[in-house]
């Protein structure tokens, strides 16, 4: 399968795209051996999201696609996939991974390089968007923005930031991110969805270290 390049895109060499290309191997494996796949899945399947054969989903800032595969190993079988990432070693490595992952359905997964404040996709496009610490990156109301223009009315956000914690700020600092508080996501968020709930994983959970989840419903 070959990997789409957003014109727009393609041609920008930036720290993060260049970082993310250097680091996409070692960082795919440490999310295989501390359990985190297996923790989004967990939560993803108690999650209220209604996806069946026509929905289609962007997981946005897809990295090596870790949210990607707990999304089908929590057993949801959407009509296609978009992972879509800066780093395009990133997305070489998600596409060999879900080759190999036996709950993902990898003729169903189309990887496209872009931006998240730039998604080459017309308004209204996705019933579900799903995000794990990227608008770390990015100012955070020009990503929330950009996630609700191309989500259809009534689409769901399944936001996973990076918690403000003493792992989260160690974090920070190795991958040269900002950490957005809760209060100012919550409060950004609103201007554009119906918070439906936050969820707090445990503390026995690995993902539970540096990350909560946000369910939202576009307005």
């Amino acid at each position: 399968m070959k990997i789409r390049m957003a014109q727009k895109t393609s041609k920008v060499k930036n720290k993060t795209q260049h970082f993310y290309d250097r680091v996409a191997d070692v960082h795919d494996f440490m999310m295989k051996i501390n359990g985190y796949r297996d923790s989004v899945a967990k939560f993803l399947k108690s999650m209220d999201m209604e996806v069946n054969e026509d929905s289609l989903v962007l997981d946005a800032g897809s990295g090596t696609g870790i949210v990607t595969k707990g999304f089908y190993r929590a057993n949801f079988r959407p009509k296609n996939t978009i992972t879509l990432d800066l780093s395009l070693n990133s997305l070489k490595v998600s596409r060999e991974q879900f080759k190999k992952d036996k709950w993902t359905v990898e003729k169903d997964v189309f990887p496209v390089q872009g931006n998240i404040l730039e998604l080459p996709f017309a308004d209204q496009t996705f019933d579900l968007v799903l995000t794990c610490g990227v608008l770390e990156y990015v100012p955070l109301e020009d990503g929330l923005r950009e996630f609700s223009r191309i989500l259809k009315t009534g689409g769901k956000l399944i936001l996973i930031p990076v918690k403000p914690s003493i792992v989260g700020s160690v974090l920070e600092f190795l991958y040269n991110f900002k950490l957005h508080p809760i209060k100012e996501v919550k409060e950004r968020a609103q201007a554009y969805f119906e918070i439906q709930g936050d969820y707090k994983f445990p503390v026995t959970e690995p993902i539970g270290w540096s990350k909560m989840i946000f369910l939202l419903e576009k307005k």
